[in-house]
């Protein structure tokens, strides 16, 4: 395979697809309500999701083995690196549809298994992104002031993934030490993914008031926030689900309040944000935005809004966030609907695995890349 050949441009942000889709299925399991077909879409997506992950998996070992020049660039490249963290994403997402959608088809023994197996790949990788790339952005990577990025999020938000994730599995462990074990471990991976998202939230926000809206490739990346808003407001719940058959009775009502007392205001700010950045977007529409692989961010952030907004309608029985739940559902199948026909006629014309044209000079460190 020549250095030209479109495997050499296939960059990790493709693990974004995966997520997209995944995120689909799992959250339309996940609506408090249930209209007639639904489960079987959900299932149909959920296949397709799997689908993509293997032939992302086959496809990135093979540009590791033939372009290993171009894979230490993309490590090397502050605007790349962090999409390392999407590798450890798609693989939970995967494992998480599969036993919330996928146990139908596949039955639930192999469901768990599947799980599983993706939840702890998923979680190793997921934390040697989250200290890695930080690592490689402090003695590595040469960042101007001014290019604070929301991308910044996506290796710090992977353990947070784990820990919405990780309470589905502590039911089918030994009672005990291994419950709460899981439990207390995935409280611990949500602390960790919360506390880094935080310092990366306050220079993302210093970064916009400062210098001005992001480049116009970069802007749908604005969705990203609501990411680890979204996914620590269903891990917090979730967690309190499987608090129960984990540990004693006081920790588990004071986890249940806790879910429903930390994720309400975040939900609340996760409108909030999902207002500036959809103004965002138009802005940057009208000025001439086009499609890139960034359009993908529109989708896995939404999903876990979604899943928030219906773990707190399913512990406090409020109609308001279960209405919530679906318009986000609504808005993410059309985010996905658009992403993946974009994606599928960018693939067929050959442009999105072509060789990323030169930004200009000034814009270079942020622009997104298409690859």
């Amino acid at each position: 395979m020549s250095n030209e050949s479109p495997l050499r441009h296939l960059g990790p942000n493709w693990y974004a697809t995966v997520m997209g889709t995944a995120i689909v299925a799992s959250a339309g399991a996940a609506l408090p309500v249930r209209p007639p077909g639904l489960r079987g879409a959900c299932e149909v997506v959920w296949a397709l999701s799997a689908v993509l992950l293997l032939a992302l998996l086959t496809a990135r070992a093979g540009h590791w083995a033939r372009h290993r020049d171009q894979a230490g660039r993309h490590l090397a490249d502050p605007a790349v690196a962090p999409f390392y963290g999407c590798l450890a994403m798609a693989l939970l997402a995967v494992g998480g549809a599969t036993l919330s959608v996928g146990s139908a088809v596949a039955g639930e023994s192999a469901a768990v298994a599947v799980d599983a197996t993706l939840w702890v790949a998923g979680t190793v990788v997921g934390l040697a992104a989250t200290a890695a790339i930080p690592y490689l952005m402090v003695t590595r990577h040469r960042i101007a002031p001014g290019e604070a990025s929301p991308v910044w999020l996506l290796p710090v938000v992977a353990p947070m993934v784990s820990a919405a994730l990780g309470p589905a599995l502590v039911p089918h462990l030994p009672a005990g030490q291994w419950r709460q074990a899981m439990l207390l471990g995935c409280y611990a991976l949500f602390g960790m993914s919360l506390l880094a998202t935080l310092l990366i939230l306050s220079a993302v926000f210093s970064r916009l008031v400062h210098h001005g809206p992001l480049p116009l490739a970069l802007t749908p990346a604005m969705f990203l926030v609501l990411g680890p808003l979204g996914q620590s407001t269903t891990a917090v719940n979730n967690l309190a689900d499987a608090a129960h058959g984990a540990v004693g009775g006081p920790y588990a009502g004071a986890m249940a309040a806790f879910g429903v007392l930390y994720g309400v205001p975040v939900t609340g700010f996760a409108l909030l944000w999902l207002v500036l950045a959809t103004a965002m977007v138009v802005r940057a529409h009208r000025r001439g935005m086009g499609f890139t692989m960034t359009w993908w961010a529109f989708t896995f952030p939404i999903g876990t809004c979604v899943t928030g907004a219906a773990a707190l309608a399913r512990h406090t029985g409020l109609d308001a966030l279960s209405w919530l739940a679906v318009a986000l559902y609504v808005l993410l199948v059309a985010a996905w609907a658009v992403a993946g026909a974009r994606t599928a006629a960018g693939l067929v014309s050959g442009r999105l695995l072509a060789a990323p044209r030169p930004a200009p000079v000034a814009l270079a460190p942020t622009m997104a890349r298409t690859t």
